[in-house]
């Protein structure tokens, strides 16, 4: 039983129907080889099959030797034709935040000029208001326990508040997409200050935003019951947000973005369904196993300095002896990169300054530990068909949770970065395309004759 509800009982009859529905449904592996099937839309090397074009993102992972033979280089990001890393240099030298800015970017196509990037700001903050109430009658209501799906309800209940909800024409479907960047900080943090007052008696704290400040620093403003952030927890933050802010049209919510686009539905749904697909643990929540990996680790390591128990522990892990033995070192390896994620460079080069205003040296050292014998260990333990580096995840969740960032936000954080990226993919789908996306599917199963009902055997 599950408590007194009768609804949550998983009865011997659902039992039963479950292993019927298990056992007609799957599909015998050899029959993807036999019709040449790419399951996860990706080829015998990982590749992704090509759904579509783009000019918001491109990923490099590979180039061509003087040979002609591709081979693994290392990673680099481009956001609207520009390197992520020249982005990030930019901004950082000239001591500002990034975020807005990575935004108008992916959004229009190119820099801003200074009086272009003050007037969008401007803008963005008008829109971080939410309609009269919203906070009481909605993110109040029946708080539930997952951010993604407060944030999911939110979004779909904001359409109600739209009298141009269904108005797909660009610039009605930019205004849209603009506010929702705007909201998300604050649907995500109100909805998590919500869960904690009503479901674990905390104090309720619902702090506004200030219109003079970036994203960042009114995340950490309206999270915190003082208010208070440092200058480079809010420059960390700030920076985590341009590094997720976009990867390329074939992840899974991005593609997610255009799938449901292509139908012709409104922005609220189509953001919804997004959030949906970031919510899987195989996408936007990979951090938070990163982290849960790491604690688990420490607690069992009797020394984070010795190298060959922590290598051995990698191996229990990689063996299924450990953690939550599913035989993953969380945070090492990407679908499309090998030799090195970009993002992740550039994180981990502000992850040390962090870790020593935290006081959280020892766990840095650890984490540097992991990222440099993890690929040795993995090549050992298993046959790979390309490399293996840390990716963006590997780091991210330990900036968040240095940022005492609770772990039920680090997915929300994410989207309320993504959402950028969703928005621009939306607009671009528009634009171009006059067709649902409606892939192909080949049935296995064979003909069966229809048979009266009085006619079946019981």
């Amino acid at each position: 039983m599950a408590g007194n509800n009768p609804f949550l009982e998983i009865t011997p009859q659902l039992e039963g129907w479950a292993a019927l529905c298990q056992r007609n449904e799957y599909i015998e592996e050899t029959l993807y080889e036999k019709f040449d099937v790419k399951r996860g839309l990706r080829d015998v090397n990982g590749k992704g099959v090509r759904a579509g074009l783009t000019q918001i993102s491109q990923i490099e992972s590979t180039q061509v030797d003087e040979s002609g033979c591709e081979v693994p280089c290392e990673g680099r990001l481009y956001y609207q034709g520009i390197d992520v890393k020249d982005l990030v240099r930019g901004f950082i030298q000239e001591k500002r935040f990034g975020f807005e800015e990575t935004t108008y970017l992916l959004l229009f196509g190119g820099l801003p000029t200074r009086s272009q990037l003050a007037e969008f700001t401007s803008l963005i903050s008008t829109y971080r208001s939410l309609p009269t109430s919203f906070v009481r009658d909605i993110i109040m209501k029946a708080p539930s326990r997952d951010m993604m799906n407060t944030l999911a309800r939110s979004v779909l209940t904001l359409y109600s508040y739209d009298e141009k909800a269904d108005d797909i024409s660009v610039p009605n479907v930019l205004r849209q997409c603009l506010q929702l960047i705007a909201l998300f900080p604050m649907l995500s943090v109100y909805g998590y200050q919500a869960y904690k007052h009503y479901h674990e008696g905390k104090s309720l704290y619902i702090h506004q935003p200030l219109p003079e400040l970036s994203t960042a620093e009114n995340i950490l403003r309206i999270l915190r019951p003082d208010k208070k952030y440092s200058p480079l927890e809010a420059q960390v933050l700030d920076l985590a947000l341009v590094l997720h802010a976009e990867h390329g049209g074939g992840n899974n919510s991005t593609f997610t973005t255009h799938v449901v686009t292509s139908s012709g539905t409104d922005t609220y749904s189509a953001v919804a369904a997004a959030i949906g697909s970031l919510k899987g643990p195989r996408h936007g929540g990979a951090n938070i196993k990163v982290v849960q990996m790491f604690e688990a680790m420490k607690r069992e390591l009797s020394d984070w300095n010795d190298e060959e128990e922590v290598a051995d522990y990698l191996r229990r892990l990689l063996r299924k002896e450990a953690f939550d033995h599913a035989g993953l070192i969380y945070g090492m390896g990407h679908a499309v990169y090998s030799l090195s994620d970009p993002r992740a460079d550039i994180l981990r080069s502000f992850v040390g300054r962090l870790a020593a205003e935290k006081g959280k040296g020892e766990e840095y050292a650890l984490y540097s530990m992991v990222e440099r014998l993890a690929p040795k260990v993995i090549g050992e333990e298993r046959k790979i068909y390309k490399g293996v580096s840390a990716n963006v995840d590997f780091y991210s969740g330990f900036v968040y949770s240095m940022l005492n960032l609770p772990t039920e936000l680090f997915t929300p954080i994410f989207a309320v970065s993504r959402i950028s990226g969703w928005s621009a993919h939306r607009i671009e789908e528009l634009c171009n395309t006059g067709k649902i996306i409606r892939p192909a599917y080949i049935s296995v199963h064979p003909r069966a004759p229809y048979i009266p009902l009085q006619e079946r055997a019981e």
